[in-house]
């Protein structure tokens, strides 16, 4: 028997990818890591994709881990590449979604010399990242590697990276083989899980805040048998509006920016939060001002470290799909009819609330603009049910979020992070992970024109997807906390104009200006039927800054 023949170390970093379930890989290429694009090449189960700029790889690998729930690749060379990584890295650690970052690094005898590009990739993005790692080793960048795609979807999922130097990538090493990732799932003890229910029960006006990973763990359709059983009402934590079916009954809304005054009255209401699948962000407690003191909380979550008990509640280590099972098996209620009926009737005044608020009603604006709520009411309607929703970062996705019921896990994507320029590429790894469903997202012009150019990657790559431009021609959320602080002496938020659909065009894809409501309804109706992508930019009034502007006026 002959000892198998020596291969260069990137071929182990593909063969690790291809067995951890990595099958996109987001790249702009670059000279440090020219082995392993090589070994990609001859990879059929990898679809590398070159985008127009690192950031943009970095959105739609995240968006399409978020979605997929598998390890997603993106691949940048160096200290220049890594920092144009970076934002979208930030944004896969603050949205728990898988991402392997594959850095190139100066080759080993130019090391600690400060050569071309060169930067300590560990020290630079060790901070966003659940681990950065440089090996000194050849032989050791498959195994590191395929750990590093199992430490993205173990536990919390969340970002990693590995920097290779060049020079090992070409080194002559065994081969190595991976067997497929099985991502083990924590359950909670029988007491953890019987103290969670009796504290559910006990509660007058409890409430279910449902996170990332009822989405990733498929667990809707649980959870709403569960709150259905104990009479609970859910929300749905900041930017995970996909945990539970915004039609049901006992959904009561989301938390966050631009927060609807129901949804916030029913967190302040509620005396149990059961929060289950995600973090207690700043976002969903209004600034850590959420819950008042005397609210109690169960807090159930796949991070120790992010666990927030609060009163007689408990943090729980367990998974979203086996905490829920483990609530279910106790079998039916037995409390008390009187109490539950109280509190299935505070559930219902909530949920009339939410569905009063969250219902857009077209207003005013000055000639030359569109309204958004009018725009937003007519994608409403015609947005076909199980779409995918993406959305960037901004004062004008409070419309979105308001206003654009989803239906299912997996089809609402938006950055955690707040991070601006998201929308274009975030479109593009919703459409290549959801191929069989429709894309519909919505951006500023000022996070549009941040990463406009992935439009030509869409373009070249035969993806499809609707994008709303609201064209407001400032950056939207400064100009407001301007004008909130110091009143009329706003400065740099003013962009001035850009003919963004014809940008549009230029890039590949269809480009539509509209002038009024008519003409959107029968832009958009027609980008619903089209095979291409389609960017439909919509002159937005800077008065009508957000939807939350006009919150004083709802009762």
């Amino acid at each position: 028997m002959t000892d198998p023949v020596d291969v260069p170390s990137a071929r182990n970093v593909v063969a690790a990818l291809r067995a951890a379930g990595v099958d996109h890989a987001f790249t702009v290429p670059g000279e440090s890591f020219l082995a392993v694009l090589d070994e990609l090449h001859d990879e059929p189960a990898i679809r590398t994709i070159a985008t127009r700029h690192e950031n943009g790889a970095a959105f739609a690998a995240e968006a399409y881990a978020k979605l997929t729930r598998r390890p997603t690749a993106c691949l940048a060379t160096r200290a220049v590449g890594a920092a144009n990584l970076a934002v979208g890295i930030h944004t896969a650690l603050q949205d728990s979604s898988p991402v392997v970052a594959l850095l190139g690094q100066v080759s080993t005898d130019a090391r600690h010399r400060e050569a071309f590009q060169e930067i300590s990739l560990e020290q630079f993005l060790g901070a966003t990242t659940k681990s950065t790692v440089e090996p000194a080793d050849a032989a050791a960048l498959g195994d590191i590697t395929y750990a590093a795609a199992r430490l993205a979807v173990d536990g919390r999922p969340g970002p990693s990276a590995v920097a290779f130097r060049e020079d090992l990538l070409t080194t002559a090493v065994p081969p190595a083989a991976y067997d497929a990732l099985v991502v083990p799932r924590p359950h909670p003890s029988p007491d953890d899980a019987a103290e969670a229910l009796r504290l559910l029960r006990e509660a007058e006006r409890p409430l279910i805040l449902a996170g990332m990973d009822v989405v990733a763990s498929r667990s809707s359709a649980r959870l709403v048998e569960l709150a259905e059983r104990e009479g609970v009402p859910i929300a749905a934590i900041w930017r995970r509006i996909d945990a539970v079916p915004n039609d049901h009954e006992l959904y009561v809304g989301h938390p966050g920016l631009g927060v609807l005054p129901c949804v916030t009255e029913t967190m302040r209401q509620a005396d149990l939060w059961l929060v289950i699948g995600d973090r207690l962000d700043e976002n969903t407690t209004a600034g850590y001002t959420l819950p008042l003191a005397g609210t109690d909380v169960v807090h159930v979550y796949l991070d120790a470290g992010r666990l927030e008990p609060r009163g007689r509640g408990r943090g729980i280590l367990a998974g979203a799909d086996a905490f829920i099972d483990a609530l279910l098996e106790f079998g039916s209620a037995a409390t008390d009819p009187g109490r539950d009926l109280d509190r299935l009737a505070w559930a219902r005044e909530r949920r009339a609330a939410w569905v009063r608020q969250s219902t857009p009603v077209a207003r005013p604006v000055r000639e030359g603009y569109v309204d958004q709520f009018a725009v937003h009411a007519v994608m409403r309607r015609l947005i076909p049910r199980g779409s995918v929703i993406v959305t960037d970062a901004g004062n004008f996705s409070s419309y979105a979020s308001r206003y654009l019921p989803v239906h299912e896990e997996g089809t609402f994507v938006a950055p955690v992070s707040g991070a601006m320029g998201y929308a274009v590429p975030a479109c593009l790894g919703a459409a290549l992970a959801r191929p069989d469903r429709l894309v519909v997202g919505t951006a500023g012009d000022g996070g549009f024109l941040m990463t406009a150019n992935e439009l030509q990657t869409a373009a070249r790559e035969g993806v499809r997807f609707v994008l709303v431009v609201l064209d407001n021609g400032t950056y939207g959320t400064i100009r407001m906390h301007q004008e909130r602080r110091y009143p009329g002496r706003p400065i740099a938020t003013s962009l001035g104009t850009t003919d963004l659909a014809a940008l549009a065009r230029s890039l590949g894809v269809d480009g539509v200006a509209v002038g009024s409501t008519a003409e959107f309804e029968d832009a958009f109706t027609a980008a619903l039927g089209s095979d291409r992508a389609t960017v439909i930019v919509v002159p937005a009034d800077p008065e009508q800054i957000s939807a939350a502007m006009y919150d004083g006026e709802l009762t």
